[in-house]
C-alpha cells in the first residue's frame, strides 16, 4: 500500500494504491496559499475497514503540518477524525468563516 499525493493548482488529492488499484482517495480544494479544504473522502467497498480513510486523513495533515497550511474539513468524514484527534489539531481551521 502506498499513498501519493496529486496536487493540480487549484485543487487536488490524496489516493492510496494497492497494488496500482486505486483504493481510496480524499479530495481538496485550495482556499489561498496557506489553507485548503478537503472536499470529500472515499474508500472502494473493496477495501472498507482497512483504516484507509483514517491514512488518508494523517496523509494529508502531515502535508499540512510539513507546509504550515490550515485545513478547512467539510467531508464529515475527515471533519470528525481531525475534531477527535489531538496530534491533527494544530491544522484545524476552526470555522468556516474563514473562506
Amino acid at each position: 500500500m502506498k499513498i501519493e499525493q496529486i496536487d493540480e493548482v487549484t485543487k487536488g488529492f490524496f489516493q492510496v494504491l494497492e497494488d496500482e488499484t486505486q483504493a481510496g482517495k480524499i479530495e481538496y480544494t485550495w482556499a489561498g496559499k496557506s489553507k485548503f479544504i478537503i472536499d470529500h473522502t472515499e474508500v472502494d467497498p473493496d477495501f472498507k475497514g482497512k483504516g484507509l480513510g483514517k491514512k488518508m486523513v494523517k496523509a494529508t495533515v502531515d502535508f499540512a503540518k510539513e507546509n504550515k497550511l490550515k485545513v478547512i474539513p467539510l467531508c464529515p468524514f475527515a471533519k470528525s477524525l481531525i475534531e477527535k484527534t489531538p496530534e491533527f489539531q494544530e491544522v484545524h481551521s476552526k470555522t468556516d468563516a474563514e473562506l
